[in-house]
This record gives C-alpha cells, structure tokens and sequence, in this order.
C-alpha cells in the first residue's frame, strides 16, 4: 500500500518511514502543503499522514483541499495540537482518525490498518480473493491453506490487487504504488513480478488487459 506522508519534522518523518517499511507499506514523504496537493492530484496514494503544522500551506488547509476536490482517501492527522476543539475541528474538516504527538508507533501502525481497511468497506483485516489468503498484520499469504513465500515486491503488488479486485492498474501505476518515488525502476519490473505471481500462487491469478495493464478480477 501506497502512503504520502506530510510532515515536516525530518527526524520524526524518517523514524515514522523506518516504521512502516517493515509492514510493506511504500511511504513518500513530503514537507509542505503546496507539494503535497500536487502529489495527491498527480499520484496514486492509498492513504495520507498528515501533519497540521506544515510550511507553506497549513495543514488544516491542506485537509480541507484535499476534501473540496472530492478525494475519499483516508486521511490520519498526526499533531501537536491536542485540545478537544483542535480534534472537532480536524474531524469535521475530513480528517479519518486524529493522533496527537508524541504516539507509539504501534498505534500509528493499528490505526493506519483500520484507516486502510474502513475505506475498502471491509471488517476484518484479512483480504481474501480467489482462493487466496492475505494478511496484513502477519503478511502470511496461503492458496487453498498453503503458505506462499513471496518476496517484498511481490507482496506489496498482491495486496494492492486484493485490496481493489476489479480494478484494472497501468504498468506506471502500479511501479508508483509499489516503488514509490525513491528508487529507480527498470522498465520490466512489474512485468517480473507478476511472472512471479502467476508460477506461486496460480497463472490466472492476475490477467493482461491487452495494451492498458493488469487486473484481479473478482472471480
């Protein structure tokens, strides 16, 4: 899954990266309101960071932007402010979930799974499609209750097909999802990867769509 992070404390953006790779999650970070809209209008992102006392454009500003364009992406607001009226105001700008500085990481992390797992209208964390089992909390993967070792990538490509099955991805976007803007990608990566996919788990199990991409279908 594909996180923007805003924030602009340097060292609390990079602990919180630090933190969330681990979970597979691929997290860009950016310091400012004003490069954050761009992003979010340009980019796909599964869900936001969002830290209210940004440069440029504050926070607050930026949420309500994000809501006026008609974006239902989950959004959790990290801050500092932390009187009630800060948190009524965050909730009813379109903020999902609010938490105040400092945090345990592992909250930031349970909050941002229930985030993820409210917007695709499910109540278990458990996405399952086709005969395929995956986890997000253990990141076991199991077909017809066989365990499937997949590598980081691979996993991550999984997920962001069984988290929207139907859904028919581009080569490009689905490079953005999984890699995110700090790595270099070469031109057949995702290609290699849905090979991978196909001789794991099953050849049907995401199809070519003939001059536009890759898609799960739901059955």
């Amino acid at each position: 899954m594909r996180i923007l992070l805003v924030e602009d404390d340097p060292s609390l953006a990079s602990g919180i990266r630090m933190a969330l790779k681990p979970e597979h999650y691929t997290v860009d970070h950016l310091a400012d309101g004003d490069n954050a809209l761009h992003a979010l209008k340009n980019e796909p992102f599964d869900a936001v960071i969002l830290d209210l006392g940004l440069p440029t454009i504050d926070g607050m500003e930026v949420l309500r932007a994000i809501r006026r364009h008609g974006s239902q992406l989950p959004i959790l607001v990290l801050t500092a402010r932390d009187a009630v009226d800060n948190r009524i105001e965050g909730l009813d700008a379109g903020a999902d979930d609010y938490l105040t500085k400092p945090f345990e990481v592992a909250e930031l992390k349970a909050r941002l799974r229930a985030l993820l797992r409210r917007s695709q209208g499910q109540t278990s964390s458990l996405l399952t499609c086709r005969g395929i089992s995956l986890d997000p909390q253990t990141l076991q993967v199991s077909y017809q209750h066989h365990v499937i070792t997949l590598s980081r990538r691979e996993l991550t490509l999984l997920q962001e097909f069984m988290s929207h099955p139907g859904r028919v991805f581009t080569r490009d976007t689905l490079a953005r999802l999984v890699y995110g803007w700090e790595e270099d990608v070469e031109s057949n990566a995702i290609e290699v990867h849905i090979h991978h996919l196909r001789r794991k788990l099953f050849p049907e199990v995401v199809r070519t769509v003939r001059g536009i991409g890759y898609v799960m279908d739901k059955a």
